[in-house]
């Protein structure tokens, strides 16, 4: 009776164990994740969702993988690949708030409807940020992220720190793929920009005694919202289908 004791007390101990060092890495994780990160949402809501997460990824952790390091070490291993993992896929929320930006500016939006939310940018960036998140969650994105974090651990091995060139790379690759992909999603808004101010420019020339900025400036008002009515749901499934893209392949940048 107390071999078996013991015996299982050894296992609930690699157990425990195991929870501890996913937690940390997911802890860190949570901090950046979408849509779950965001600074809007409650920390005891992050807390249970840590745990949630915690929960279905221990699990998929062999327990022979555990790191014989000291504790120290692995701590600080766990929050750097956790911080790393959660900044990764900040980094489409930034595709997202990229083109909303730029969009607001293309059409003259941005100091008209400005806010002052908790993230500052125009108010059409929170609407395609929070379209965007909300499409994403609909789509089933906390299984995504559950699988992702449990391939985190082939990409990034529990107690072994990521190398930094490796992950340098990696970084570098999706930031320039997330400026890509935002100024991509405001190019409808860059282009109407450009159509309207050589409009405008000929028009001027044409008549100089008109004010064309007191005529332009509502026809680049409505078309602006217009054009974030009928390009919003296709800039939302490219949006989508890039970040799928990247579930489906975290270790090479989409092209």
């Amino acid at each position: 009776m107390i071999e078996s004791l013991m015996d299982l007390t050894d296992l609930a101990r690699a157990q425990i164990l195991s929870a501890f060092y996913v937690f940390l890495r997911l802890g860190a994780a949570m901090a950046l994740l979408p849509a779950f990160g965001e600074r809007m949402v409650p920390l005891r809501v992050r807390l249970v969702l840590t745990l949630a997460f915690t929960a279905i990824v221990t699990p998929a952790v062999a327990q022979d993988a555990v790191p014989s390091q000291v504790l120290g070490f692995a701590l600080g291993t766990e929050v750097v690949i956790g911080l790393a993992l959660g900044a990764i896929l900040r980094l489409f929320v930034l595709g997202l708030q990229i083109a909303g930006s730029i969009a607001a500016q293309s059409v003259s939006l941005a100091q008209i409807f400005g806010t002052q939310a908790v993230d500052a940018m125009p108010a059409i960036g929170h609407v395609i940020t929070l379209s965007g998140l909300t499409i994403a969650v609909i789509a089933g994105l906390h299984l995504k992220v559950a699988e992702f974090l449990i391939l985190s651990y082939e990409l990034m091995p529990l107690g072994r720190f990521p190398e930094p060139e490796d992950l340098t790379s990696w970084g570098v690759a999706r930031t320039a793929q997330a400026f890509g992909l935002g100024f991509t999603l405001a190019a409808p808004f860059v282009i109407t920009s450009v159509i309207y101010n050589l409009a405008l420019g000929a028009i001027n020339r044409a008549m100089p005694q008109l004010m064309v900025a007191f005529v332009g400036a509502p026809a680049i008002t409505a078309g602006g919202l217009i054009l974030l009515a009928l390009a919003l749901p296709f800039m939302l499934q490219i949006w989508l289908s890039a970040m799928d893209g990247f579930f489906a392949n975290p270790s090479v940048a989409n092209r």
